[in-house]
């Protein structure tokens, strides 16, 4: 019996160890490789060529929602199942639309991973009971936003620029210098797309931000 090829993505040493502790004893899985990141999964892949990729998101140098896109259009034989501590709606929607098959919460049983693996490798998808809803909930909410317009295309291409510098992370002295603007003409920006977005703190502007795509995770 030809058993599925698994290769573990994640740069957590403890996660990568326990996932194949776990997937030893399993009769049809067996996992060839690991990454501690995105960069190091492609070499893998392109070496090793895996039937199943488990891919952690938030990971060094490469992360895995841009790492999924690669795979889907360079592998394509090969299927990623997405495996993360997130389980938000800003998470699951984008990585299935970068090209992930499956997506399982690393807080989901054993069982469910060793279900969703055979489903990948089956050419089938699987998506944990958290993310089917939260594809529910995307596609009822891009029908909402059909009826009107979407308030993203209200923003300026500057302001679009000054989104995804502060979704990143900087601050906006850091963009101000980036920009060669003045303080005063990134805090006026910052500004003026929070309220044409009706978002009113940081945290709210990232997760707008990785819905749209606009940063990766």
């Amino acid at each position: 019996m030809r058993k599925i090829r698994v290769l573990v993505v994640d740069d957590h040493t403890l996660v990568r160890d326990g996932i194949r502790a776990l997937l030893t004893p399993v009769a049809d899985v067996e996992v060839v490789g690991e990454a501690t990141n995105g960069r190091e999964a492609l070499e893998k892949v392109k070496r090793l060529v895996p039937d199943v990729v488990l891919m952690d998101l938030a990971m060094p140098l490469m992360g895995g929602l841009e790492a999924t896109r690669k795979i889907r259009r360079e592998f394509p034989g090969t299927k990623v199942l997405a495996l993360t501590q997130y389980d938000d709606r800003e998470y699951i929607v984008p990585v299935i639309e970068a090209g992930a098959r499956g997506f399982v919460s690393k807080m989901a049983a054993f069982s469910e991973l060793t279900s969703a693996i055979q489903a990948l490798y089956r050419g089938d998808s699987f998506l944990s009971p958290t993310a089917a809803a939260a594809l529910v909930e995307e596609c009822q909410q891009k029908n909402t936003i059909g009826e009107g317009k979407d308030p993203y295309q209200h923003l300026t291409d500057r302001e679009r620029e000054v989104l995804k510098l502060v979704a990143e992370g900087y601050t906006a002295k850091e963009i101000a210098d980036m920009l060669v603007i003045s303080l005063r003409t990134v805090e006026t920006y910052k500004t003026n797309l929070m309220k044409k977005l009706d978002i009113h703190n940081r945290t709210d502007l990232i997760r707008f931000a990785i819905r749209k795509r606009v940063i990766t995770v």
